[in-house]
């Protein structure tokens, strides 16, 4: 019996070396596992390495490596830096504490809500975007990207308009206009908010591919290798912090156009069933996108160049399903975000 006592004394000796190893490294919590053992939602996107928690009508951004988290939109906090180790997102005990504490915070009475959606066909005027011929019950027909973007951008806004009377509803172009990418962007980062009040900015467009076997819809969102300044210089009382503040906010904006992705790409798959083709969420640094200084994404409806999928984008019906899809997805977005008082504070 000896040698079983020795053989549990070194085993336990053994684990409890490991745990005083994991407790001295300080990364021995999993926080996905954690936050559901206290009622936390986490959104978490391993591409980015940042993140977002969710409780009490709080919530803390956070970034993989980094030492510094953003307090419901305005205030930063110092933690224990959360790590990527073995593929799991780890946290120290003191980092939990430190969140926990703050969602224990009573909620101030902040009407964080979306104030602004635009709307943007791709396109128009003198640049049709991708185009095809095709014959369709024996009638020639060109299919054009910026008629089918202009007829779903349309259908958008006015169900947008029907649903949301108390937000500002605006579309980039609303006739077969040209408008360069500069100025859709403009259009966008003009639009005057109230505080506390978020703008999301939607570019619906259309594919092409030299495959013609190619098919199915997309949504897109600007990769996290680009950075751009989303906040102004000018109105931070502490310049010193206006690289980490608007490096946590273009992470933000990143984090939130992901949800909006996945929301419509969700509304799409609802309303398009066996249509089409879901061909998942990408990053890109679209000019549109990345110029845009709030929440974006670009949504490709289809590909002009598969002549059964063209066929669909040429019929009103097809298209007004894609527009609801859209609308859908942007409602769980809106209804999401107001509901847990915004991820996104005033634009600057």
């Amino acid at each position: 019996m000896s040698w079983i006592r020795n053989k549990l004394h070194k085993t336990l000796v053994c684990i409890v070396c490991t745990f005083l190893c994991f407790c001295v490294q300080g990364f021995s919590l999993d926080l996905l596992t954690e936050s559901l053992k206290t009622g936390t939602v986490v959104y978490w996107d391993p591409l980015s390495g940042n993140g977002l928690l969710e409780k009490n009508g709080h919530q803390v951004s956070f970034s993989a490596g980094q030492n510094v988290v953003l307090l419901d939109n305005r205030k930063l906090a110092l933690v224990d830096e959360p790590v990527i180790k073995d593929g799991n997102l780890s946290v120290t005990s003191d980092f939990l504490s430190t969140i926990e504490n703050f969602f224990k915070q009573e909620s101030a009475d902040i009407p964080f809500r979306v104030g602004a959606i635009i709307v943007d066909p791709g396109h128009g005027g003198k640049d049709p975007g991708a185009l095809q011929e095709y014959t369709f019950n024996g009638k020639k027909v060109v299919v054009r990207e910026k008629d089918i973007t202009l007829a779903v951008g349309k259908m958008l806004y006015s169900r947008l308009k029907s649903g949301y009377p108390d937000k500002q509803i605006l579309m980039t172009r609303s006739t077969d206009v040209f408008l360069s990418l500069g100025q859709r962007t403009d259009i966008a980062n003009s639009v005057s908010l109230k505080d506390h009040e978020a703008i999301l900015f939607v570019s619906i467009h259309a594919n092409a591919s030299l495959d013609k076997k190619a098919s199915g819809y997309e949504t897109w969102y600007l990769t996290p290798d680009y950075r751009r300044t989303v906040l102004d210089k000018d109105n931070n009382e502490d310049n010193t912090l206006f690289p980490i503040l608007n490096s946590m906010m273009e992470e933000e904006y990143t984090t939130e156009s992901i949800l909006i992705a996945k929301f419509i790409m969700d509304g799409l798959q609802a309303q398009l069933g066996g249509l089409s083709t879901p061909r998942g969420i990408k990053a890109e640094e679209w000019f549109v996108v990345r110029n845009a200084n709030m929440p974006s994404v670009l949504i490709e409806t289809g590909f002009v160049t598969n002549e059964k999928e063209a066929a669909l984008l040429n019929d009103q019906g097809y298209l007004k399903k894609v527009a609801l899809g859209i609308y859908n997805g942007l409602t769980a977005f809106v209804t999401h975000f107001e509901r847990s008082r915004g991820f996104t504070g005033t634009q600057q």
